[in-house]
């Protein structure tokens, strides 16, 4: 089960949901250092993408990403359903990247 499926739709067009094997997460707490949050400060002083705080980002919703992948194979999933991201600040500086869903079995419908 090298690849798994997923959406952020209730459903798979061209699968049946076999089963339902519940809620799985994943979650990351990331915070910038010193030195990158002073760079990320210069450049929104002057304007434009802040490349280092989008390279943050991706890579904390890539984390949380697979660390729910991991979480819907353990339990013997080859697809999740209803996909989402949700993120938080915790306290300044530091902030929770949630990917969540439904894991489920599903088989290619006729």
């Amino acid at each position: 089960m090298d690849n798994i499926l997923i959406t952020t739709s209730t459903q798979l067009d061209g699968y049946k949901v076999k089963t339902q094997l519940g809620l799985v997460r994943g979650i990351t707490v990331r915070s910038r250092s010193i030195l990158g949050n002073m760079a990320g400060g210069f450049m929104t002083i002057f304007g434009g993408k802040s490349s280092i705080y989008t390279e943050l980002c991706e890579n904390s919703r890539e984390e949380a990403l697979q660390l729910m992948i991991q979480h819907s194979r353990a339990l013997g999933a080859n697809a999740i359903i209803n996909m989402r991201y949700e993120s938080n600040e915790v306290m300044q500086g530091l902030t929770e990247v949630l990917a969540y869903g439904t894991a489920v079995v599903v088989e290619k419908e006729n």
